[in-house]
């Protein structure tokens, strides 16, 4: 197929996009190359080949993978194969119609792509919900930078009138400071998540501070944009182009926002978007950026609005995602990085080392001026050192998404060849280094790290007991309310503090978000599931006699980082324990039915990181039913039995169900198995585990307990009591670690199918055990 295209002159070019493949001309195989599309298949071809080969060898060093899309663009580049230099004049001998138009094409609109999604799956109002000091540093990071260009006409009678004019050479250097001085969403938010960092204390501070650095470079960029207009084009051109903008900004907010928000009200709850209106949404996107660049504007703003305006999260913002994010990460992404890289030549970076000097000073000036901007107002809120450090490097970070700037000054001639090439390497080593950096100057587990004693054993007999119970799907609300009615009283000496934390999948947005309920958001509103989970939840709270009191919060969150969130609020409500469900699903009658291994995952990583104890509930069903029948008359309406066999985590079980014996409904039966050849008196665990027995001992004294021994000889001969214990009870609490008795299950871990519960556990949770019992794991906090 060949396209004629006319110009003023009225003389042809032509310019080839199929061809009829290698058979066309067997003497001459390579004119297929001489058609666009043939090219542009090579092109791709050799990108995502040398990306493949530089990340085989990378990834065993730990450099992340944008930087081998980099290096992969710097081995394509003029430095060794200069693959674009041999494709230019591949299609047409026209100037106009470039080899490398398409592929510069195609990235472009990987930018694009990538810069919408970006701003859609961020919310803005996260730059208001951390205090003062995001919008501080911010602030401060934004202007205390620009402070560089005072230093612009340092050396100016060095500047080469060969190498190029005065004037240019001047505003070269405020280019770089310009563009030094900006902190962009997606480079921030990439490093956040690259470090698992982003639900932390110094990740939501990071992120809330670039959102306000954000605000500021926008409009700095429209004004730019206009000014540059002004002065190399026409005044009236430029006010038509400020014109423009205001016309557009208006429309998005007072048009285009209203449609998507009729759009979202007619998707029914649960419901997909059509995809009618996903595309019309997506279109609107590149169309924006289409009418930025004909009014002189860089292609990303229209983009970064219509992004902006997008409610995140489902419906339509997790619509958006799941259709394109896979397609613009996997494939438009590592074109438009690789061949921004590919424009850069490397060695002349070397060759012209002495016209650049300055605009390398005046990096590390502005890196120097940035840092201590983010810094100061850190350590004045009285931060720590480290996580000081680490925020100001995070918001110093220069990456990928800085390429949009540096390939826009390039274009407009505001830089060389030789500075471009400077500040491609200059991320290049960010994206190798800092990463590194930050992983040995900031680990995110040191925030739930506690020193204080945060367990149900060291805990006042008296004092509020501060449960945190998470939910993941409806089905969790009936376990969870059962097994807390087991803790309340009617004895007011007995108080029990309950968080409620239900956790969601985020889907559709880049940055968590925890929302109490009491806030009545509308959102966490529209959901039936947790509005009647609320209502639930509320009557449990009124049949507590006032020694109940329940507070209610939503976390919209990523899996991999959903354990985060619930150590953060389980620092912040003081937590003494956090009751998670297992995962492991059960039909009413019992009988095994799926395993959730997302759920599984936060549960280990919380095993590891909670700042306080945990339990992992199984629930069969029966427990759960039995648990919320408050209208049953017998006596002893829930069966309770803890094997105890020793360690501290058996003892913080065993605290856990002194808390139970307050109940009139529930009877506790405390087994405890030795194990002959362990029984030494003195040792310090032994005496422990006596010591935490003592109210059970004198069984008399309550006529809801009973306490019996039983000596083992065997971990087999504990395999056949649990099979005995699981038809006798409603639910049975055990500790995940058995301490001194821990040698005698040798034999048995080997056939553990869910660590995270332990020997006795997982005995419990078998999917092959004929019994209706739950159970309860329990860990006590693991302290520094």
């Amino acid at each position: 197929m060949n396209t004629t295209i006319f110009d003023g002159d009225c003389t042809s070019s032509y310019f080839n996009i199929s061809s009829d493949g290698l058979w066309e001309n067997l003497k001459s195989p390579n004119m297929i190359f001489g058609y666009s599309l043939p090219l542009l298949e090579i092109q791709i071809l050799l990108i995502f080949i040398f990306i493949v080969m530089t990340h085989m060898f990378l990834r065993r060093i730990g450099i992340s993978q944008i930087a081998s899309y980099m290096i992969a663009g710097l081995m394509l580049g003029p430095q060794l194969f200069d693959v674009l230099a041999k494709s230019s004049g591949k299609v047409s001998e026209d100037p106009a119609l470039d080899g490398n138009a398409t592929l510069r094409s195609v990235s472009v609109f990987g930018t694009i792509m990538f810069t919408f999604l970006m701003t859609l799956r961020t919310s803005r109002r996260v730059a208001f919900i951390s205090g003062k000091l995001p919008v501080v540093i911010g602030i401060l990071s934004f202007f205390a930078p620009l402070f560089g260009l005072g230093f612009q006409n340092l050396f100016s009678d060095s500047i080469d009138p060969g190498y190029m004019p005065l004037e240019t050479g001047l505003g070269e250097r405020t280019a770089i400071v310009i563009t030094q001085s900006s902190i962009l969403l997606p480079s921030t938010t990439y490093i956040l998540l690259e470090l698992k960092i982003l639900n932390s204390e110094i990740g939501r501070l990071a992120l809330s501070a670039c959102v306000i650095n954000d605000i500021f470079g926008i409009i700095s960029m429209a004004l730019a944009s206009v000014h540059a207009t002004y002065k190399n084009v026409s005044h009236v051109t430029a006010y038509r182009d400020a014109i423009a903008v205001v016309v557009f900004v208006l429309i998005v907010f007072l048009i285009f926002k209203p449609i998507v928000q009729w759009i979202i009200d007619r998707t029914p709850e649960g419901k997909p978007v059509k995809n009618m209106y996903v595309n019309a949404v997506m279109l609107t996107a590149l169309a924006s950026a289409v009418y930025s660049v004909f009014f002189n504007m860089k292609y990303v703003l229209g983009p970064l609005l219509v992004g902006l305006v997008i409610p995140e999260g489902p419906p339509l913002g997790s619509a958006l995602e799941s259709k394109y994010e896979k397609l613009t990460m996997n494939v438009f992404l590592p074109i438009s990085i690789t061949v921004s890289v590919m424009r850069s030549d490397a060695m002349r970076m070397f060759t012209e080392f002495s016209h650049i000097l300055v605009n390398i000073f005046l990096t590390a000036l502005t890196l120097v001026l940035k840092l201590v901007a983010c810094l100061a107002p850190c350590l004045y809120f009285k931060l720590p050192l480290k996580e000081s450090l680490a925020v100001s490097i995070i918001l110093s970070y220069k990456s990928f998404a800085d390429f949009i700037l540096y390939e826009s000054v390039l274009d407009d001639a505001y830089i060389s060849q030789a500075t471009y090439a400077f500040l491609i390497i200059y991320s290049l080593l960010n994206a190798g280094i800092v990463p590194v950096v930050l992983r040995r100057l900031y680990d995110p587990k040191r925030k739930y790290v506690n020193y204080q004693k945060r367990n149900i054993l060291h805990l006042e007999t008296s004092s509020d007991l501060q449960v945190l119970t998470c939910l993941h799907r409806p089905e969790n609300v009936s376990a969870a309310i059962a097994f807390l009615q087991l803790l309340s009283s009617p004895n007011l000496d007995y108080p029990i503090a309950v968080t409620v934390l239900y956790l969601v999948k985020l889907v559709g947005q880049i940055n968590p978000v925890l929302i109490s309920d009491n806030r009545k958001s509308k959102r966490l509103h529209t959901d039936s599931y947790i509005h009647t989970a609320n209502l639930a939840f509320r009557k449990f709270m009124l049949e507590g006699l006032k020694s109940v009191t329940v507070t209610t919060f939503t976390a919209f969150s990523h899996e991999k980082m959903m354990h985060e969130d619930i150590c953060t609020l389980a620092l912040d409500q003081t937590t003494s324990m956090i009751i998670v469900p297992s995962g492991r699903r059960w039909t009413l009658d019992g009988m095994f039915e799926s395993d959730d291994d997302a759920i599984r995952r936060v549960n280990l990583a919380l095993l590891e990181s909670a700042p306080c104890s945990i339990g992992i509930l199984v629930d069969r069903g029966h427990f759960s039913r039995k648990g919320n029948d408050v209208t049953s008359k017998k006596n002893y309406n829930i069966d309770v039995g803890v094997i105890f066999i020793g360690g501290k985590d058996d003892r913080e079980a065993l605290s856990l169900v002194k808390r139970m014996r307050h109940n009139p409904r529930v009877r506790v039966t405390v087994i405890r198995l030795l194990f002959r050849q362990e029984i030494e008196p003195e040792n310090w665990e032994y005496i422990l585990d006596n010591e935490g027995l003592k109210d059970f001992k004198i069984a008399g004294e309550m006529n809801n307990v009973d306490y019996t021994e039983r000596t083992m000889t065997s971990g087999a001969e504990v395999a056949s009591i649990v099979q005995f214990l699981a038809h006798e009870y409603d639910l049975m609490v055990v500790g995940r670690d058995q301490g001194i008795a821990s040698p005698n299950f040798l034999g048995l871990t080997e056939w553990i199918e869910l660590p995270e519960l332990g020997v006795i556990g997982d005995f419990f949770a078998a999917k092959e055990l004929s019994s209706k019992v739950s159970v309860l794991v329990v860990q006590q906090q693991q302290q520094a």
